[in-house]
């Protein structure tokens, strides 16, 4: 199969501006995460809406196209990437521009989602660790998702799911493996068409999770399991955090 990979990147945020063109140890955060995909799939490519970031990623000899600024999610930006550039691939993978830290065995197992030909979308998903302080499982910047026996998302939510009616709380974790969703998505190229079609729900209203509008619809949401830690990248303290992390790892 094919994988095109494409990054939506615009310049407007409200946590952090021009967030895709802050500086990380030495280099854009851009530029860090096409260097990273880059070589894993078949092909890469940003789409942004803004012409900073365009002139920055042909600047380091990136694949960049320019979309609609009217895009409300980063599926429908890629879609309008796709329709552009994506003729021959089998399979568009949505990385986030933040993802500085993606490596190639997240992908990997996202990419080998596909080898069951029921698969639709794929994301990844990270267990939370037994030992970990409550409060990150109650975090509702961070997407919980239960998945059923052939590891396909029945639900994603930002409250703890499930709840453990009959057990103390602070030791859920010790009960249950708990998933914390990874935001990163892969569509088979007539799935994605479809998807940025479908008007918004009632699931993605409450919980203001775009992949809701998906399964509430009846598509299929395959599950792949990484153990590596991502480290997301929303305001400028995030970023010196992520610093000081890269800092640690080059040591």
């Amino acid at each position: 199969m094919n994988f095109l990979g494409i990054i939506p990147a615009r310049y407007a945020s409200t946590r952090f501006p021009g967030k895709p063109l802050a500086v990380l140890g030495g280099k854009t955060i851009i530029e860090r995460v096409y260097s990273r995909v880059n070589d894993i799939l078949d092909d890469t490519c940003v789409a942004t809406d803004d012409e900073r970031i365009y002139q920055a990623v042909a600047a380091f000899g990136g694949k960049v196209v320019m979309t609609s600024v009217n895009h409300k999610s980063g599926t429908d930006r890629c879609y309008e990437a796709y329709t552009k550039i994506g003729n021959g691939c089998d399979v568009v993978i949505n990385i986030q521009g933040d993802e500085h830290f993606i490596q190639s065995e997240q992908l990997e197992t996202v990419k080998h989602c596909f080898d069951d030909p029921e698969t639709q979308i794929a994301t990844l998903v990270k267990p939370f660790n037994a030992d970990s302080p409550f409060e990150l499982l109650e975090n509702v910047n961070s997407p919980k998702v239960v998945v059923d026996h052939n590891m396909n998302a029945m639900y994603f939510s930002r409250s703890i799911i499930p709840y453990q009616r009959n057990a103390d709380r602070q030791t859920w974790l010790q009960n249950h493996i708990y998933y914390k969703h990874i935001g990163l998505y892969a569509y088979r190229n007539e799935v994605l068409r479809e998807i940025t079609q479908l008007p918004m729900s009632s699931l993605e209203k409450a919980e203001s999770l775009e992949q809701l509008r998906w399964l509430q619809d009846g598509y299929r949401i395959k599950v792949g399991i990484t153990n590596i830690e991502t480290i997301g990248i929303d305001t400028p303290e995030d970023l010196q955090r992520a610093e000081d992390f890269l800092k640690q790892t080059v040591e």
